[in-house]
């Protein structure tokens, strides 16, 4: 396949069984393109191998005075030159092609895998194993036209476009590693077969000095290799102390306004510097055994060089050989230095893409608990959203928000209600019909699960706004409803020549916007989707209170006639929602509005108001029914409303 077909319509079912396999399955999906980077790799070493023929004829005619043989000479010169230059041309085209491809594969593989488990993937996976996928773009399979009347593709935005740069990077190179070997095979075969030809040509031509050079050239392809398994657990771990030292540097990084507000930036700071001081030490460390290994690859050639001219000058002096068979076999020699370093090549590209293929394969092994291709056919069901395990009852059309005490149990809910979830349970029912048994598409089609971390893709804000959706909802409606009049001034003003605020550019990770920022553009993206059914995790957390009023309101008039969920405590939330849900436990505990349940609910109130487990104890002796709490909470309507009134 060539570079301007990608990206794969299908990149296959990769064996991930374990590291090699899956370099080894690499190798042969692109069998086509390592063939003709073998041809062209064997045009051009069998041309610089056959130069040193060409001048011990050169040599020799010199000798004999044989003017038609040193032309004849020549010309074979000339023909060796042009079949060099040809192969190297086209030898280094079809390499590279067959590194762009091969990481291409890799890429679309892994992107392809992180949309499948979603969420699941940074649970189920540490974050030293996890891959990234190069620059952190990923591919969105299957992506329709943005239009009226367009469904989402896959609504569960969160999961499958942006999930895969929202894992922990822990390596940039790891896609390219394993691109550089696969491609390297090729290459490494044709200087094989090209030592192996040279040696025998060699043997026939002059067998005396042939032996010799047939013997000597083996052994210096072998004789790193004892060096070899040390230089890769060294190279090991100076990738692993530099994936820490980059996993602390992004966490820094992130955390750097709160690192600003509690002093703690020089803490941090001397724990990068020893890190980094690690990653120097482990790198000069790996350094020496490759500098070990390349030395020892200058060392034994030129040993075996002057072994040749010695015994050469010897057998020249005794009339057993002639000056121009010592010239073709010491050139040969030479030359084939050149073919002998892609055996250390190759060495090194396997040391160093073995441990990201093993990544890589540990990642596309893991498959979800439910089957994604679902038992029943595709269809975009509607009704009330009901999970049977914890009893929670969402009726359509209504915004309906969830408080639960435990925020890993309200994220592994929330998960649950998207369909599909990463761990085998009752499934969640949405207008009767089961989402487990629907197609993974079908399903994220009905259901936009975000998260409470979702992330920013960089690029500019109408890339991040462009979005599988139905085109019910315009963009810059869903920018109002969350509130993002601030964001957008800020972006045009920390861009350069962008009057349009969707022209805007959004760093990575939106790391130059504030926490609260974040997740405005975050729900503005989600609702630009408009599924069927919204579930939101915590999507003010971040957010002061004036704006958290006018988001509640914003979202509550833009998802009318839509399903929505929001897990919150807010109060600012929960006083906008149609209908509240407590959950104590795995269970549902007390359904009804805010005002009702902080009066007649005490753990519902506790977990509202933040009170601890003491006052909710002594509010409970005092008074069984929270009578005596009545003015405490009715203070606290009458401060909501002012703040509403305000907003």
């Amino acid at each position: 396949m060539q570079i301007q077909g990608l990206p794969f319509p299908d990149p296959g079912v990769p064996d991930a069984r374990s590291g090699p396999r899956f370099l080894w399955w690499l190798f042969r999906n692109q069998l086509s393109g390592q063939l003709k980077s073998l041809a062209w790799g064997l045009l051009h070493f069998a041309s610089v191998a056959s130069l040193p023929f060409c001048v011990g004829v050169a040599v020799q005619a010199a000798v004999d005075r044989s003017g038609g043989r040193l032309a004849l000479a020549g010309g074979l010169m000339a023909l060796a030159c042009a079949g060099n230059a040809i192969g190297d041309t086209f030898l280094h085209r079809a390499a590279v092609t067959n590194w762009i491809t091969a990481a291409a594969r890799v890429q679309q593989l892994l992107a392809r895998k992180a949309a499948t488990l979603g969420s699941a993937l940074t649970r189920r996976v540490a974050a030293g194993e996890v891959v990234a996928v190069s620059t952190g773009e990923v591919e969105q399979p299957d992506k329709p036209t943005k239009g009226k009347g367009k469904r989402p593709d896959s609504a569960n935005t969160d999961e499958s476009r942006l999930n895969t740069a929202a894992v922990v990077m822990v390596s940039t190179g790891d896609v390219e590693k394993i691109g550089w070997f696969v491609e390297a095979l090729s290459r490494f075969t044709a200087a094989a077969v090209t030592i192996v030809l040279v040696c025998v040509g060699l043997v026939v031509y002059q067998p005396a000095l042939g032996v010799v050079v047939a013997v000597g050239l083996p052994v210096l392809a072998i004789a790193v290799l004892p060096l070899l398994p040390r230089a890769t657990r060294r190279a090991d771990v100076q990738r692993e102390k530099a994936g820490r030292a980059t996993e602390l540097a992004s966490d820094t990084v992130a955390g750097l306004r709160v690192l600003r507000g509690i002093g703690g930036e020089e803490l941090f700071l001397d724990r990068y510097r020893r890190a980094s001081q690690e990653v120097r030490h482990a790198a000069v460390r790996s350094a020496r055994m490759w500098a070990l290994i390349a030395a020892i690859q200058v060392l034994l050639p030129g040993i075996l060089l002057i072994t040749v001219v010695w015994y050469g000058v010897y057998l020249a002096r005794e009339g057993r050989i002639a000056v121009g068979e010592l010239v073709t076999v010491y050139s040969s020699v030479m030359v084939l230095t050149y073919p002998l370093r892609h055996f250390e090549e190759i060495a090194m590209a396997y040391s160093f893409s073995r441990p990201s293929a093993k990544r890589a394969a540990r990642v596309l092994s893991l498959e979800r608990a439910t089957d994604t291709a679902g038992s029943r056919a595709a269809e975009d069901p509607a009704g009330d959203l009901y999970d049977p395990e914890t009893g929670l009852l969402a009726p359509t059309g209504r915004l309906t928000a969830v408080v639960c005490g435990d925020p890993d149990a309200a994220g592994r809910l929330a998960e649950r209600l998207g369909g599909h979830a990463s761990e085998r349970g009752t499934p969640v029912l949405l207008g009767g019909v089961p989402l487990d048994e629907l197609p993974l598409d079908s399903a994220r089609r009905a259901v936009l699960v975000q998260d409470k971390d979702p992330v920013l893709l960089s690029g500019t804000l109408r890339e991040l706004l462009d979005v599988p959706a139905s085109g019910a909802v315009d963009p810059r409606d869903a920018l109002d409803a969350a509130q993002c009049g601030d964001v957008l001034a800020a972006l045009v003003q920390g861009s350069v020549d962008a009057d349009d605020p969707m022209d805007a550019r959004i760093t990575e990770r939106g790391r130059s916007l504030s926490g609260g920022q974040r997740q405005r553009l975050a729900l503005a993206r989600s609702l630009v989707t408009d599924p069927e059914v919204l579930v939101l995790d915590e999507p003010t957390s971040a957010v002061d209170s004036h704006t958290e009023a006018r988001i509640a309101q914003g979202v509550r008039e833009l998802r009318a006639r839509r399903t929505t969920v929001v897990f919150t405590s807010s109060p600012l939330l929960l006083d906008r929602a149609d209908r509240v849900v407590f959950l104590h436990g795995d269970t549902v505990a007390a359904v009804g509005d805010h005002r009702e349940l902080v009066r007649t609910e005490p753990r519902y109130r506790a977990v509202v108001t933040r009170e601890t487990e003491d006052e909710a104890a002594s509010a409970e002796v005092l008074d069984e029914g929270g009578v005596l709490r009545e003015d405490e909470v009715l203070h606290g309507l009458e401060e909501l409303e002012e703040i509403e009134e305000t907003a």
